[in-house]
């Protein structure tokens, strides 16, 4: 933000410090907030609204002779108060066809009475761009669950590129539709909040934060004796039924040339699955189910022979 040139030798020193204490948006007389994001969410009108928050720093400023305008492609438009509250300044701005994305900034003219007496001053902000965006990510179904947990998206121009991640990790995701997509969550450690963005061809978009929580799950046997080409089946019981989609069981093997089984997904609206366990060749080994128990992995001893 800067003032008009002011060229008596005090105001001149005071300009100075100004440029010294500059910050962000923030003038010696006026605090200027963009409330504009820089990236808008497509709408058929094509019609967006920019605001500005103007806020006196000093009590020198008369508030009823602030003027806002904001500056788009060298044309200067008048802001009026609207519904954004006390000291917030709109415009509406129709997108021209074609085009998805423009640079503007905003002017505020005011009056400072000081010893001097009255004076007309005018503070402006940097140049700042702004783009339309035809994918954006309105909800996520919940904020918090156990691993496996099947969990809904819902937004706007989704593609079947589109990948969920948490901390920049891909997880397991179904794309649904243009308009909804949903994700399992991934055999993470439990008890931690993890970033989930959203990633395709049209570049990434925040999803927000899910927590991971820790779970019981119940498996019978608790071992499993197999051989080769024998089969066995194995119950899993988790305390809740399963969410819209089913909830995912990541199980694992260390000796996967001795052991056959099919995905594990507990089918929505029940609260256990059984699966049937092929022997392969003989072995010794385990099958990890990572996010359960009290140490966050459960192990099922194994062995055929």
């Amino acid at each position: 933000m800067h003032h008009q040139p002011v060229f008596s030798l005090p105001r001149l020193f005071r300009a100075v410090f100004c440029a010294a204490a500059l910050l962000l948006l923030a003038g010696c007389d006026l605090k200027l907030v963009d409330l504009t994001p820089k990236v808008l969410p497509e709408n058929p009108s094509r019609i967006y609204t920019f605001a500005l928050r103007v806020t006196p720093k000093s009590t020198k400023v008369v508030e009823s002779s602030i003027e806002a305008r904001i500056v788009i492609d060298g044309q200067s438009h008048p802001m009026t108060t609207g519904t954004l509250g006390k000291g917030v300044f709109e415009y509406e701005f129709q997108l021209p066809a074609g085009r998805d994305e423009l640079a503007y900034y905003y002017t505020v003219n005011y009056t400072v009475e000081n010893n001097a007496g009255i004076v007309r001053r005018e503070d402006y902000t940097d140049v700042t761009k702004t783009r339309v965006v035809g994918r954006y990510v309105l909800t996520m179904e919940t904020n918090r669950g156990p691993v496996g947990s099947r969990i809904s998206v819902v937004g706007r121009g989704f593609g079947n590129a589109d990948v969920i991640k948490f901390d920049d990790q891909p997880v397991r995701t179904v794309n649904e539709s243009s308009n909804a997509l949903s994700f399992y969550v991934p055999a993470v450690e439990t008890g931690k909040n993890y970033r989930v963005t959203l990633e395709g061809a049209a570049g990434n978009s925040p999803v927000g934060t899910f927590r991971v929580d820790p779970a019981v799950l119940d498996v019978s046997p608790a071992r499993l004796e197999l051989t080769p080409g024998g089969v066995q089946p194995l119950t899993f019981t988790v305390p809740n039924v399963a969410s819209s989609g089913g909830q995912l069981l990541d199980v694992t093997t260390d000796v996967p040339e001795s052991v056959i089984m099919p995905e594990v997904i507990v089918p929505e609206g029940a609260n256990s699955v059984t699966v049937d366990v092929k022997g392969g060749k003989p072995g010794v080994g385990n099958l990890f189910l990572k996010g359960y128990g009290s140490s966050g992995e459960i192990t099922i001893p194994l062995i055929v022979k």
